[in-house]
């Protein structure tokens, strides 16, 4: 069976660095574009990043921009978040998703018009990651 399992996660200072990575097993994982979600206490799951199946196109959330890179080892079926100048605000639970990406899809310009910020239509996703950055 599929399974993406995040790993990274921990207690980090205001200002520091993480890098989670997820790794996929049970599917082509060339075949997805993958995304990493986080969902802060109380609050509504939001899309952090996203890039497509082969890596050419990259989106981020504007909260997260020139801080934060995704990248993705086909090779390691590993889908990565790089992510510098942590605030506190950057505390969630980081989930990764993979969204298959149909053979006649995949030479089309993706459009952040088929995200779903809450990451409807992902479909998989990770148990998560905690990340708590302390002030």
């Amino acid at each position: 069976q599929v399974q993406l399992v995040e790993s990274g996660g921990g207690l980090v200072q205001a200002g520091g660095s993480l890098r989670l990575s997820c790794a996929a097993s049970g599917l082509t994982f060339s075949s997805y574009a993958m995304a990493w979600f986080r969902q802060a206490p109380g609050k509504e799951r939001d899309v952090v990043a996203h890039i497509t199946w082969d890596g050419s196109t990259t989106y981020y959330a504007d909260s997260v921009k020139g801080r934060i890179t995704i990248s993705r080892d086909n090779a390691k079926n590993t889908v990565y978040l790089q992510m510098n100048s942590l605030k506190p605000e950057d505390t969630a639970v980081y989930y990764c998703a993979a969204d298959y990406t149909p053979l006649s899809e995949r030479w089309s310009p993706w459009s952040q018009e088929l995200l779903d910020p809450r990451g409807a239509g992902m479909d998989y996703w990770g148990k998560g990651t905690l990340v708590t950055v302390s002030s």
